[in-house]
């Protein structure tokens, strides 16, 4: 079983941006064409792409519509999208549109029957989002910390059918301090549903050392800053995430 690596592609006013924490004010601006991105990536082997309205996990409704549908036209992978999904209505659209995948995060928690709904009417295509300051679950695009342990939002989902569970440690993303494997294989080992890690990818070595657990229920990586800043190779990172025992 090998690692799957998702390239990030996180829009922000219509432009490729990556934050530092989550902090919508400190946003480093990669580009202004995210399918000519999705494209690159494409050409260098990505047969995944993860893609992030930052606006509308803000707004709580898509706000980057037209750059991602621009994704998922012009990207031939699969496309994995979060960002403000917290209806019904924008599950189906999304899904009409070609996307293989929906990220949802702040419904996980607020409204839970909502996702399992989901999950059931569309197998394998949903994805919850447990994202961690401190261990505690933080929603509405990271800027609120709830009182629920992140292992046991995880729990609540074991048997919705949701695809994975995306695992980011908010204190590391963006920041290219290393990702947090230790939280991540943990929860991978605590519940029965595959589970992505993101957030503080810094080279080759996060890619290494997540590949030796996809056995064990990590099924892949989102990476983002280290691609951008040129501390990653994608070509190599996916080679050693296909070639993991």
């Amino acid at each position: 079983m090998s690692l799957i690596v998702f390239p990030a592609i996180d829009l922000k006013g219509g432009q490729v941006v990556r934050l530092a924490e989550g902090d919508m004010d400190r946003a480093t601006i990669y580009g202004d064409d995210p399918a000519a991105q999705a494209l690159l990536f494409a050409e260098a082997g990505a047969a995944h792409l993860h893609v992030v309205d930052l606006d509308g996990a803000f707004a709580g409704q898509a706000v980057n519509a037209e750059a991602v549908q621009a994704i998922v036209e012009r990207f031939p992978g699969h496309v994995q999208l979060g960002g403000g999904i917290r209806d019904r209505a924008a599950v189906e659209r999304w899904f009409g549109l070609g996307v293989a995948r929906i990220v949802i995060g702040t419904a996980a928690l607020d409204d839970p029957d909502f996702v399992r709904a989901a999950a059931r009417d569309f197998p394998g295509g949903i994805v919850v989002a447990v994202d961690a300051r401190g261990g505690m679950v933080a929603t509405r695009g990271w800027a609120d910390v709830s009182d629920v342990p992140v292992v046991d939002l995880a729990h609540r989902f074991e048997d919705a059918g949701v695809a994975a569970l995306l695992f980011t440690d908010v204190g590391r993303d963006g920041l290219l301090k290393g990702c947090n494997v230790e939280a991540t294989v943990d929860l991978a080992r605590a519940v029965r549903i595959p589970v992505i890690a993101s957030g503080g990818v810094k080279g080759i070595g996060d890619i290494r050392a997540l590949s030796w657990y996809a056995k064990e229920g990590v099924e892949g990586v989102i990476t983002g800053r280290a691609l951008y800043d040129g501390r990653l190779d994608l070509a190599t990172a996916l080679a050693i995430a296909t070639a993991a025992p």
